[in-house]
């Protein structure tokens, strides 16, 4: 009786009811990935069993979206839940063109609100948010950080920042970066961790990969969206496909070494896997590749315009906004929930906290909603599916687009070019292939009225200039 009441209160002592009752927190984003490189979305391509499982022992979420289809505001809307206007990052931040430009560590970030709740946290990967010291991710709630502030960096043998000091790793990015992570968390098991794993893959270059993850697509002659599309270098687009789905089975690979360790470790009842996407990905979808700051994958591309380069497609196709989504919470989710309202990487900031029993601060003044209880099968009274996205290239093209989707409709305005403006009737057209904005129809008309009207107010509420020609 004296020993279990010793070995009780020891118990105790080395971990507070609170922390007893906080989950870990794993929150793997991929780099680049589209929904349609998912098994669990129907693709059967795409040789993703370990992502499928997060989506079969949980939640998949098919209507998830960035407000930005592009790296680094992607990502600062994922930290602070604000948009890319709010916080000065509209477009990547270039390497040289913008050194000392970051994501500002007075906003509040959940990653910083779980370490104050205890939590102990690590950022394995990709950073891009800033290069300068003061933008550090430790500046940001990380205890560990082992990555690249940059960017992009290479597939094999990366040079790689940890403990402050960047040295050269050997080996494939992705199994290094898992590594890592698997490491983390054998490490930290005593306390409630946040890990985000953000992986490099499937961002370009996607080769070299193992050989058991090309080895599906080694001579496959793979189906492409668009294969009609006048003027398509059709086997250009069959070899990047056959590339980018060997990068995506990379990540996949790893993503299985994680939930084996999980489970062989006993933690899996006891965190909460999330797996998600900085942005989408076209790959010869609408005539082009890669993401919001597109290229023109025809022969030959369209003249340049005023602000287009050559060879340049910027977009905020659905390819490019929507984003991979699926959630394991043992004991909360149903297993094979599908949570089909509109989300956003707004929704995270306030989601993740929710999840862990921490409370949010009007002060704060996030953009994004808890959908926890979406998780758990109930819609909060008034959810509304309309999201409204932005982008503003400044690198090889100029553009100041803004769009509005109620999932039955869709309007872009590129406020620099009037006539780059777009409407898809989406419920009739989900490929985006009929431009409807010059229709005469009368209600296709007064669609387009609302739209706008929408659109502006939430750039006002946004303090996004909204440009006098309009």
């Amino acid at each position: 009786m004296k020993r279990w009441l010793v070995g009780l209160l020891l118990v105790g002592w080395l971990v507070s009811p609170a922390e007893a009752r906080k989950p870990n927190i794993l929150f793997i984003f991929t780099d680049d990935q589209a929904p349609w490189a998912l098994g669990a979305s129907g693709n059967p391509l795409a040789k993703t069993p370990h992502m499928d499982r997060i989506a079969r022992e949980g939640a998949y979420l098919p209507n998830a979206y960035t407000v930005t289809p592009v790296c680094s505001p992607s990502r600062a809307a994922l930290m602070t839940s604000r948009y890319g206007t709010e916080v000065g990052i509209t477009d990547w931040i270039h390497p040289r063109r913008e050194a000392k430009l970051g994501l500002d560590p007075k906003f509040p970030v959940w990653p910083r609100e779980l370490k104050k709740a205890g939590y102990r946290t690590a950022l394995v990967g990709k950073w891009h948010l800033g290069r300068q010291d003061n933008q550090h991710p430790t500046r940001y709630g990380f205890d560990h950080f082992m990555g690249h502030r940059r960017g992009g960096w290479s597939p094999v043998n990366p040079t790689l920042e940890k403990g402050g000091t960047n040295r050269k790793f050997e080996g494939l990015t992705a199994d290094v970066l898992a590594d890592e992570a698997l490491a983390y968390v054998r490490a930290n098991m005593s306390r409630p961790f946040l890990l985000c794993w953000h992986t490099r893959a499937p961002h370009a270059r996607w080769l070299p990969v193992a050989e058991e993850d090309m080895a599906p697509y080694k001579g496959v002659d793979v189906p492409i969206p668009n294969p009609d599309y006048p003027k398509l270098d059709v086997p250009r687009v069959k070899r990047m496909t056959r590339e980018y789905l060997a990068s995506v089975r990379s990540v996949d690979r790893n993503v299985g070494r994680m939930l084996k360790a999980l489970d062989d470790l006993k933690l899996a009842d006891h965190t909460i896997v999330i797996f998600s996407s900085d942005h989408g990905y076209n790959m010869g979808h609408n005539g082009i590749w890669h993401k919001g700051n597109g290229h023109w994958v025809l022969k030959p591309p369209p003249p340049a315009t005023d602000n287009i380069p050559r060879g340049q497609r910027p977009n905020m196709y659905d390819n490019s906004i929507k984003v991979p989504t699926m959630i394991r919470w043992p004991g909360v989710i149903r297993p094979g929930t599908v949570v089909k309202q509109t989300v956003s990487n707004l929704d995270w900031f306030p989601t993740i906290l929710a999840m862990a029993g921490v409370a949010t601060q009007p002060s704060w003044r996030l953009r994004g909603r808890d959908f926890t209880p979406l998780l758990k099968g109930r819609t909060p009274a008034g959810w509304d599916n309309t999201y409204y996205a932005e982008y503003s290239t400044h690198h090889q093209s100029r553009t100041h687009m803004r769009m509005i989707s109620t999932g039955q409709w869709k309007l872009i305005r590129d406020f620099l070019d009037p006539m780059r403006d777009e409407l898809y009737h989406l419920a009739r057209d989900p490929d985006e292939a009929t431009n409807l904005i010059r229709s005469k129809d009368p209600k296709v008309r007064s669609v387009v009225a609302d739209l706008h009207m929408r659109l502006v107010a939430r750039m006002k509420i946004n303090g996004d200039t909204v440009p006098r020609s309009r």
